[in-house]
């Protein structure tokens, strides 16, 4: 079975656990470490002749559209990720209209096609967030990959359907594809990346993988490309923003090897196209 890796790129100084410390107006400051992720990951799908799906913030592609570039080279899908990691409740639907906007023009200057596939930042599109999904259809999206239907305080959707769905909208239908889960004890657990990739011990997610496997479902992961550095500048930001960013750096890319090694790994297009 074919299952659907993906990644969202993004700074180190860009994510939110990180946020507070880095204010957007001092991003253009802030020596780049981007170089450091993406070799790491292209080098290891190209190892094992896998494909992924690169949700580029618009804000990097203006400024490295040079990855574009080596990424559409190399087989792989390139999305967007909105243009400077904001959140959809703090965007609103106008500010959603212009950052996607901005996020496309810098993707297509680098050389990629207009995306087809979105993520919102931090997974924000939620029940109270839903009017995203109309302007994603207005602005000729194919598929969304930013609901995460898990109960967390911040974001989740916990009683959505956990494997690809078909959202009826105005003028036609998205496609959802949510990171994966893994149900048990009556709720949907996060197995599907992130910080969750680097928390669970690899034979965990391995296992989940093989069970989505068993019952017909491909699964859809997701990391970023700080994650494959552990030799980033380490940032006082509080123990729970610490413990999520910096944990188990150094075990990202071993762990990547080795599902890349057992299991089949393409674009979150071609996973879409195989499941229809």
């Amino acid at each position: 079975m074919l299952h659907a890796l993906s990644f969202d790129v993004e700074e180190y100084f860009q994510v939110a656990n990180l946020r507070g410390s880095f204010d957007e107006a001092s991003w253009d400051d802030v020596p780049s470490r981007l170089d450091v992720g993406m070799n790491a990951i292209l080098g290891a799908l190209d190892r094992h002749g896998a494909k992924a799906t690169f949700f580029f913030l618009g804000w990097i592609a203006e400024r490295h559209p040079e990855w574009v570039e080596r990424c559409l080279a190399g087989g792989h899908e390139v999305a967007s990720h909105g243009w400077r990691h904001a959140f959809l409740q703090d965007l609103g639907k106008h500010g959603l209209v212009e950052d996607l906007a901005r996020a496309e023009a810098a993707i297509t200057a680098a050389g990629a096609p207009m995306p087809r596939g979105f993520r919102a930042s931090t997974f924000t599109l939620t029940r109270e967030t839903w009017w995203a999904v109309d302007v994603l259809r207005e602005r000729g999206y194919a598929y969304d990959s930013s609901v995460h239907p898990i109960q967390h305080p911040v974001y989740g959707i916990s009683d959505f359907e956990p494997g690809i769905s078909r959202i009826e909208v105005a003028g036609g239908e998205l496609l959802e594809f949510p990171v994966s889960t893994l149900r048990a004890l009556g709720r949907n657990w996060p197995m599907g990346g992130g910080g969750y990739f680097r928390l669970l011990p690899g034979v965990v997610t391995r296992a989940a993988v093989r069970s989505l496997e068993r019952a017909g479902r491909p699964a859809c992961l997701y990391l970023h490309p700080w994650e494959f550095d552990p030799g980033q500048p380490r940032v006082k930001a509080g123990l729970s923003a610490n413990f999520r960013h910096y944990l188990n750096l150094e075990k990202t890319l071993p762990r990547l090897e080795r599902l890349l090694e057992e299991f089949r790994f393409g674009t979150m297009e071609e996973v879409l196209r195989a499941s229809a």
